[in-house]
Parts: structure tokens; sequence; C-alpha cells
């Protein structure tokens, strides 16, 4: 700053056009771009992370190789594309952090000669990544929740009080298809069907889109079939999975909620680094289907080329595989994006082209978001009042983490808990505030780093929520989440023994590269719980006290025969700062849950991977000893009252280029209100390929009182009829199919045959991808009652 005026201002008008509101983003960038320097324009394709670790062990391997210590004042000299987690990184003040990244704002814009701000970038992927900002439940969360309107809101949410704070653009969402459980970033993901992912990743992106803030779609594409459930190892996948599975999410998400940027995967697909495909960043995103956003790099993926993959010689052959693939912005820091990367530029072995490709759309989008504008000021309104962690935030972190919860078993009535029963609380998650926290919460992600500061949002455990609705409450810890110390399990078992029910809580700690039994880095060689936590279940069962057995993990674990005695079986995904008071409230009774499971439930922790999207020969057969079906399937959940389906009909015809529409009456024949997650699957018995058994098509969520019915119709498009024929083309095959009503991929009610009738129809990134769900009451239930219980159309 120093009272250095940035050169611009003293241009001639005529070359300040990309000044001018009036123009398009493209043609502002068009105005600019001539008038920069080659050094300008790749100082806009790389981002700077201030204050990082440079340990090595702070937030990822590697990285002490990558940050080489350039001061601050040189690396702003040309201007700079992007600011890496200015709050993110260290816990800071909001009010104090949105003051520091104002200065360094003007700095920036002092620095440069056309006075260009950086655009900011932070992690949101359970709610804004840094202190003091409310921790929302885990994206698997989101998707046992099977309410897109309600991730919406939280994204909304999340999106303003980015904004509020000086950021442009959120790292989120998880995109990734859940392939195998062992994988450690299973807890980011949404779960195993592209269909739920799609649906709710649009609409956390369109949350996120409408508050002002770009969405960054992670991690293009593969990342989660990782072979073995390893993070970042190779990917041995058919381009059929790939195109049927995998990228659909992204389709959803980039047309339904306007995303306008993505981020590449680390991993390989059948030998060739996402970071260095042409055909899927450029070929594929851009050309097929028409993003105009920018891609940014997952964190030193550029420089990995080199370093992991070996595809690249050096850091400059890295740098040009990745912008001609497709790769516009280098994160977290400069690195192959560096002076080398001038100087090769300037000897011909990188073509220039390139390099205004990139900057192009880097200045584009800064001038949609206003950076680009005369007066723009770096400081935003009301900053002295920045609160992050308000009562709106805490009160959609609650409904949240309430309808993500899941009743896998309730045998003999169990749940809710009895108001005069003798309960012992037992086990290692039961009173630790951070085993409600994903690994991407500030508190466990970077707030175990400074031990000196204070968690910054309040979390109740559940022992302490539990304890605050039943009298008497009784705790035993046992044991550690990991670890192999047994000795409190004794302790644990005479507890149990003196109660009339036992609550047992076991689950994950999340965490970082090995810090974790979940979370990046922290993959599982299978799905037994941590630790001696499974030997604590067992020595509880063997009581004869009824035992509730609660899982909070980032991934499902294998809970089959040896936990057939546990009564009950409530199943959390890290339900975010407000899941004990959830917890306790489903415990209790005061919360009827709805979740239903975005993953199935392994029987076996061996014969991995296996998710319920699998042909014939992927299910249960007489030729193999192994068998795949889960104890629990996905979209499985009960409820405290019970529901009754009824009167299915529907369209027996379905032209190839046209809708099918089918019906179903679904009535609360219990004594309580209650929420029926109804779900629609396809069935295609004879294909041209294998395809799965069923597979999801649409949901919806309908909540009624007792006695009240609705009728659920889904008008279905048969472009979601479409998959990868023998060809390599995306088609709509007549023939006869079924559409099935289902509680679950494994409890299906009713299914409905329709024949598509026509010749065979490619389709393409235009083709429909959600079907419209319409709920009507059937029967009228009290005014009171019927208060938030209009039509949903167009839910899923």
């Amino acid at each position: 700053m120093a009272g250095q005026v940035p050169v611009e201002t003293e241009l001639a008008p005529a070359t300040r056009r990309w000044r001018d509101p009036a123009l398009s983003p493209a043609e502002r960038a068009d105005a600019l771009l001539p008038e920069m320097t080659l050094e300008e324009k790749i100082a806009q394709l790389v981002g700077v992370w201030v204050g990082a670790d440079a340990s090595g062990g702070g937030v990822a391997p590697h990285q002490a190789d990558m940050m080489d210590g350039v001061p601050w004042s040189t690396v702003i000299q040309h201007g700079l594309g992007q600011l890496t987690r200015p709050f993110g990184t260290a816990p800071v003040d909001p009010v104090q952090g949105a003051r520091s990244l104002a200065v360094s704002q003007a700095e920036i814009v002092a620095k440069s000669r056309f006075g260009i701000p950086a655009q900011v970038h932070e992690e949101c992927l359970t709610g804004f990544a840094t202190w003091r900002a409310t921790a929302y439940p885990t994206p698997l969360g989101w998707g046992a929740a099977f309410d897109p309107e309600l991730v919406e809101e939280m994204a909304g949410h999340i999106g303003r009080s980015m904004r509020a704070a000086g950021v442009h653009q959120g790292l989120a969402p998880v995109l990734d298809v859940t392939r195998d459980y062992r994988w450690g970033r299973t807890e980011e993901t949404i779960g195993e069907d592209p269909y739920l992912v799609g649906s709710v990743g649009a609409a956390y992106v369109r949350g996120l889109e409408r508050a002002g803030v770009v969405a960054t779609l992670k991690h293009f594409a593969g990342y989660s079939a990782s072979r073995g459930g390893r993070n970042l190892a190779p990917v041995p996948m058919g381009r059929r999975e790939l195109a049927d599975v995998v990228l659909p999410p992204f389709e959803m998400a980039l047309r339904l909620g306007g995303a306008r940027s993505v981020m590449n995967s680390y991993t390989d697909v059948d030998g060739v680094p996402a970071a260095a495909d042409e055909a899927l960043l450029t070929g594929l995103l851009r050309a097929e289907w028409g993003f105009t956003g920018t891609v940014v790099s997952d964190y030193f993926a550029v420089k990995f080329l080199l370093t992991l993959h070996a595809v690249a010689a050096d850091a400059v052959h890295a740098a040009a595989l990745a912008l001609r693939a497709g790769i516009d912005v280098e994160l977290p820091t400069v690195d192959a994006f560096g002076p080398a990367l001038v100087e090769a530029v300037r000897a011909g072995a990188v073509d220039e082209a390139l390099i205004d490709r990139a900057a192009h759309r880097v200045l584009a989008q800064k001038a949609e978001l206003g950076l680009l504008d005369e007066g723009w000021q770096p400081l935003p309104e009301d900053a002295d009042g920045l609160c992050l962690d308000d009562e709106t935030g805490r009160d959609i972190a609650l409904r949240l983490a309430r309808q993500s919860i899941v009743l896998l078993r309730n045998e003999g009535a169990v749940l809710p808990l009895a108001p005069a029963a003798r309960v012992a609380l037992i086990g290692p998650v039961a009173d630790d505030p951070l085993a409600m926290l994903g690994c991407y919460a500030f508190p466990t992600h970077v707030g175990v780093r400074h031990p000196d500061h204070e968690v910054g949002v309040e979390i109740q455990t559940l022992r302490t929520a539990l304890g605050r609705l039943v009298p008497g409450l009784v705790y035993e810890p046992a044991c550690e989440i990991s670890g192999d110390d047994a000795s409190g399990i004794a302790a644990a078992v005479a507890a149990a023994a003196a109660s009339d029910v036992c609550v047992v809580a076991v689950g994950d700690r999340a965490g970082l590269f090995g810090r974790g039994t979940s979370g990046e880095g922290c993959d599982a060689v299978d799905l037994h719980l941590p630790g001696v936590q499974a030997e604590l279940v067992r020595a509880v069962l063997a009581t004869g006290t009824p035992v509730v057995l609660v899982l909070l993990t980032g991934r499902p674990y294998a809970i089959g025969d040896e936990y057939a005695a546990a009564a009950g079986i409530v199943q959390a995904f890290f339900p975010g700062q407000r899941g004990g008071e959830a917890l306790a409230e489903v415990l209790t009774g005061a919360v009827n849950p709805s979740g239903r499971l975005p993953v199935g439930v392994p029987r076996d922790a061996g014969g991995l991977p296996a998710t319920y999207l699998a042909p014939p020969l992927g299910r249960r057969t007489q030729v193999s000893s192994v068998d795949p079906t889960p104890v629990f399937p996905f979209g499985h959940g009960l409820s405290y009252t019970t529901f009754e389906w009824c009167d299915a009909s529907g369209d027996t015809e379905w032209p190839v280029d046209g809708e099918a529409t089918v019906r179903m009456t679904v009535r609360n024949t219990g004594e309580r209100a209650g929420t029926e997650v109804v779900q629609l699957y396809l069935h295609d018995p004879v294909a041209q390929v294998t395809r799965p058994v069923v597979r999801l098509v649409g949901f919806t969520r309908v909540s009624l009182e007792p006695g009240e019915a609705a009728r659920v119709t889904f008008t279905v498009s048969a472009d979601l009829t479409a998959f990868t024929g023998v060809d390599g083309r995306r088609v709509v095959e007549p023939g006869d199919v079924e559409l099935r009503f289902g509680r679950s991929s494994g409890d299906l009610v009713t299914a409905l045959p329709l024949r598509l009738t026509g010749t065979e129809r490619e389709v393409g990134h235009h083709r429909r991808l959600l079907a419209l769900a319409r709920v009507d009451r059937a029967v009228p239930a009290p005014q009171a009652a019927r208060e938030g219980h209009g039509a949903r159309e167009g839910t899923a």
C-alpha cells in the first residue's frame, strides 16, 4: 500500500473498458487481457496461501516441499488470482479476520497495475470452515435426510456468511459417488447413488450460488472409486461406470445448480491423471457440457503430475500438461505456475494461448463477482457485526441433524426410551464433542492443532444432551475410539447389567492423514469398528440388558450377525454441532426419526467393494460363497409410527421421448405424526448391457399426522431410463421396464410394469435429469397440522 497509486489510473479512458459494468463479463475480460503483460496474466492463475504450516504435518503430506517462502511483496508484484483460506488456516476472530483480509486486498490492489483484487476461497463442506462458524452435519448426513430443500437452505446461509466476510468462492460440494466404504472420505460424500448425490448436491450449489458465492464441484472425476478404498489410489474404472455412475451428479450440479467452478480429482482413471486429462476437462466439461466457469486444481495437484503420477519431467512440464488439459488456476499457492513458467512461455516451450485462455476465464469470473468494478471496497458492509454462528444457522443445523438420523432397528419397541427407565450410557464417543464433526469442520480440520484456543462453537455431547432428558443417567466411557486398551470394559458391563436399558455409543474420530479413523487420508483396511469397540459391544450384549447401539461414524460399519442381539440401532453420520441434541431427542421420542440410509450397511467386514447399484451377478449368487447383501439396504430407515402404502397406479405405455406418471397413496396408520420417504426405483429386466437390478429415479418426503393420507405422484421422463449402450452412446432403449415404489432399495412395495415404445433414442447432456414429485393431501388434517405440509413439486 504505502501510498502507491495503481498505474492503471493513469491510462487513457479508452483502455479501461474492462471497468464498464454494462459490458458482459466475457467482453470485459476481452478488453483487459491485451493490456496485461505475461507476468500479470500468469499472476491471475495462482493462489497464495498466507500463514500455512510448511512443516508437512499441518495440512497435508508433501506440502513442505512446495512452500518456498517467497516474500509477500514479491508474490503480489504483478497482481494475484486467489487468496487461499485466510479464515481457515488458523483460528481467527471473524471481525479481525475480515479486517485483516481487507488490508491484504488493499495491498494487492495497490501493487497491481490494474488494481484487481484477489478472489478469496474457503472450504465450506460442513459450513464455513473457520473459527466460530456453525458446524453442520457432514454430506453423508445430507444424503440421509433425503431433503434437497433443507440442504439448499443450509447452503444459502453458509454462502451469505462467507460473502459477508469477504469470501467469493467455496470449495464444495463433494459430488463423488461412494464406491468403497473403506475410503476415508466416504463421510464427505452424499451417498452411493448418483441420483441422490446429484439431487442433493445441485441443491447445495443453488443455495451457495444464490448467495453470491462460487460453488466448486469436487472432485472431477472418479476419486471415490480408487482401488482398495485407498486415498489417491489409481481408479480401475470402465467408461460405463464413469458415464452412468460417476459423472451424472456433476451434470446435475452444473445444469440444475449453476456451479461456476470445478476442481479436478487427484486420482488417475485408467492411467490418465485428471489434472492432465484434456478429454475430461476440456472435451467433456466444456465442449460437450458447455461449462464456461473456472477449473481450479485440487491442492498441489499440478505438481503431483511430477511427484506422484510421474507423467511430467519437471514443474514446467506439469504446468503445460495441466493448462492444456484445462486447469485455469493452480491452488493453493504458487508452484508450477511460477517464474519458470514465464520463462518457458517466453522461450516458446509453452504456448501463450494456453495462458490467455485460462486468464480470460479467471478475469471473466472476477467481473461476475464485481471484482473489476470501479469503487470495489475490500471491507464488507457491517463487518463489525459479523457473526458466523447465529441463531438461524444453529436452527438449520439442528433441523438437518434431526432429519439425518436413521433408526435402523427397533425390536420390542425399546425406543423411544421409557420415561422411568434406568439408562446407562456407555462408549468412547458418548462424551466427546468432536465425535459430532466431520474432518472438514474447523475444530477437527484445523482447531486440533491449536489446543490453546477454545472450540469456538457450542457442541453438546450425547451425554450432556441425553442427561438433560433422562434423569439418573449413568455413564462409562469403557475404551478409546482407537487403541487396544480394554481395561474400562468391565466397568461398562457392570453399569449395563445394573440398568433397564443400555445405550452404547461407538464410532469414529474424524481427522486428516492418519490422525483419525475417518476423513481424508484415514482409510480403513476393513469395516470392523475401530479399536476394541466391537469387543465392548459384544461384552455389553452378553449382559442380557436391552441394548441400543448408537453409531456416530463417517462411514457404515459392518454390524451383521454379532450385533443381531441389539434391540435398537441408530445411525448418525457426524451430525454436526447440534447432533448431540438431535440424537437425544430421537432416543427419547421428542423427535420421530425420518432419516434414510444413503449407503448400505454391510453384514460382513469383507467382500468389498459392493454397493446396491449392482447387476444380477453383483448380488448374492450360487456361484460364490461371498454374500454381499447388506444387513440394512440403501434407503432403509424406520419410524416411531407406521405407514400403509396402497392404491398404486400409473401409465402402462411410455414413449421413449415422453413421460410416465405413477401414483401411490401413503397413510399414517400410527398414533403420532411422522415422515415417510417415498422412493421410486427403475428396474430394467433386459438391456443390451448389464444394468443395476434397481436404481433410484425419484424420492420425496411425506409428513403426515395420525390418520392422514397423501397421494404421491411421480412424473418421470424416459430420459431417466437412459444408459451407456454397447457402442458407448447414451440411449433410451425401448422394451419392458418397471417403476417400483419402495421404502428402500431392499423393501419394494409395488412394481408397476411399463413398456417403453418407439425406436432407440440417443440422449445427451440436455436430457431430463430429475423426476417431478407431487404430494396431494388425500384426507384433510386439522388446519394446525396441515401448516407447512403443502405440495412439494420438483423435490427430486
